[in-house]
């Protein structure tokens, strides 16, 4: 069976909705066990019982990724080694510099990229031993601009180059760090922007921003989760250092 994860253990931050939740069942679909890292535990709750209502196994934990503390408490749980770490918990802000205030650069440093650096941090030493994958979630906007969203390409750009930096000095420990970088994906929280944003024309909206994909739609998390699946399997073992579009032609064909 190519993509086979059994016997693999697996810890999924965010993985309470969205693109996390797709990861998460695409994962324990291969017979990893999946630990998911959830600040609302209730939605962590929900992907669990998804997982294993298809055969899965799953375990749900409350976590603040933005917490080193936590972080680590949490880690410490999981006995054994951990073959995969996905670094997907994020949060977003519009605005552009000037409709950027220090304490929303603050908030979203702290989730998208210490967030992702404690993660690391908790369970690299338990990789050195036996190796690993690491696989975290970059954007478009680490590659190209997008207007009114200073903070958060900050913060994306930065999770690209701390993945290349870490599968720069952990390769000799048969560690792979790569990253995704998504395009527009139809997750809870597009339906949520565009409620709140544009009451009443719901439908319009998400037209509109469906045609500013090249391919003509938004992604959808299960094509998100199959990525991170080739990604974390054996069937990747020679590839390491490298940043994924999944766009539907975003980059490249935007110009």
């Amino acid at each position: 069976m190519k993509f086979n994860l059994k016997g693999k253990t697996a810890v999924v931050t965010g993985g309470g909705s969205g693109i996390g939740k797709a990861i998460s069942i695409a994962l324990a679909g291969q017979g990893a066990k999946v630990h998911i890292l959830e600040l609302n535990i209730d939605n962590a709750k929900t992907t669990l019982e998804e997982v294993k209502s298809n055969g899965g196994e799953a375990v749900a934990h409350s976590c603040n990724v933005a917490d080193k503390k936590n972080v680590q408490a949490v880690i410490g749980t999981i006995t054994g080694a951990i073959d995969i770490l996905i670094n997907n918990a994020g949060i977003a802000h519009v605005g552009n510099l000037e409709g950027t205030e220090e304490e929303d650069l603050d908030r979203v440093y702290n989730v998208n990229v210490k967030g992702v650096y404690n993660c690391m941090s908790a369970v690299i030493g338990k990789m050195k031993d036996k190796g690993g994958v690491i696989l975290n979630m970059a954007s478009i906007a680490s590659s190209v601009g997008i207007s009114d969203r200073f903070a958060y390409s900050m913060s994306k750009g930065a999770v690209l180059t701390m993945t290349y930096s870490v599968a720069k000095d952990y390769v000799g420990y048969g560690i792979r760090c790569n990253s995704m970088s998504p395009a527009r994906i139809h997750t809870p929280f597009v339906d949520g922007f565009i409620s709140k944003n544009y009451p009443g024309r719901e439908e319009e909206m998400f037209e509109n921003l469906s045609k500013t994909q090249p391919i003509g739609r938004m992604g959808k998390p299960e094509e998100v989760g199959n990525l991170a699946l080739y990604l974390c399997s054996d069937e990747a073992s020679f590839i390491t250092g490298t940043d994924f579009p999944i766009d539907g032609g975003f980059i490249k064909l935007n110009g």
